[in-house]
């Protein structure tokens, strides 16, 4: 019999196959099948962690972000910046340290974002935390070697949601007095990586997601305003930059056909998208050894020609 391991090791420039039912994955993982990723991967002595920065400080909460940046870095490299997932309302941002480690080792400077949870407050907080952070990479290169006009975002899940706000434009409006001034901000964001993220909250099935109902703190019936004015898809046009796609076909979180959407929408409109869909895998796929390589190894093609 050819296990998806099997087929993935014949076929090295195929997307990984995982197990075609969402219980079969976490079977495999619990068996040992499949292996994962090294969530804390120890830092390299060549690699400088600045850690607990703060980006910004609200009601006395602070705000804080951390960059891994190569000792020998000689010029100003590209800036990754990794925005964590957890529904709106879990996760940190040491959670992405297996992705800011091994770039940092590739030579790019990688950053990780906290922002508000919904412990804090619903939406719009979390939007606007992540737009003014990117706001502060943009005036902050000079301090730590990187070039402001050559940063991606890249998130996943409900990190991925608030890349996409971020670069496709929902910072670009005045939202809400407790979003930092854009006045002398001339930068735009180069590149985004949206990994299984949700780009239209006012679908049926969003309507009535429990997280997505909690993050918008009311339902579609009273507010639908809100939830188009927090989908990624309202703000997408033709000017937006490259956007590279990672989606399982069994996600039950965040249904496959959120990404299909996305990509036919960028298509629509001639902005460069990269799709890759990943037969049978589940939601946060990317802990998963196999499929975290391959994002990587796909992630670097997309960041070398677009950065």
């Amino acid at each position: 019999m050819v296990t998806p391991r099997i087929w993935s090791a014949l076929n090295p420039s195929k997307p990984p196959v995982g197990y075609i039912f969402e219980p079969a994955d976490y079977l495999a993982v619990g068996i040992g099948l499949e292996k994962l990723v090294n969530l804390k991967p120890d830092i390299p002595a060549d690699i400088e962690e600045i850690k607990n920065i703060e980006y910004k400080n609200i009601n006395g909460k602070s705000l804080q972000l951390d960059i891994y940046k190569p000792e020998d870095i000689k010029t100003k490299a590209p800036l990754l910046v990794f925005i964590h997932g957890g529904g709106w309302k879990g996760g940190n941002r040491a959670d992405y340290l297996v992705y800011l480690i091994a770039f940092a080792k590739r030579g790019y400077i990688t950053a990780t974002v906290s922002y508000r949870l919904l412990n804090d407050s619903p939406y719009p907080a979390c939007v606007e935390d992540i737009t003014d952070a990117v706001k502060w990479f943009f005036r902050n290169g000079e301090t730590y070697g990187y070039d402001p006009d050559r940063i991606a975002l890249i998130g996943g899940s409900a990190g991925a949601h608030l890349a996409m706000l971020a670069a496709y434009g929902w910072g670009n409006s005045d939202n809400s007095a407790d979003s930092i001034t854009s006045k002398g901000v001339d930068h735009k964001i180069k590149a985004i990586v949206d990994i299984y993220g949700p780009y239209d909250l006012t679908t049926d099935y969003a309507r009535s997601q429990p997280l997505v109902t909690s993050f918008i703190a009311h339902s579609y019936e009273e507010t639908p305003e809100l939830y188009r004015e927090a989908s990624p898809k309202q703000y997408i046009d033709k000017n937006d930059p490259p956007t590279l796609i990672f989606q399982g076909t069994s996600d039950n979180l965040v249904p496959v056909s959120q990404s299909d959407n996305l990509k036919a929408h960028l298509d629509s409109l001639g902005v460069p998208c990269v799709y890759y869909r990943l037969p049978f895998w589940p939601h946060a796929m990317d802990v998963a050894l196999r499929v975290n390589e391959y994002c990587q190894l796909k992630m670097e093609d997309f960041f070398k020609q677009n950065l």
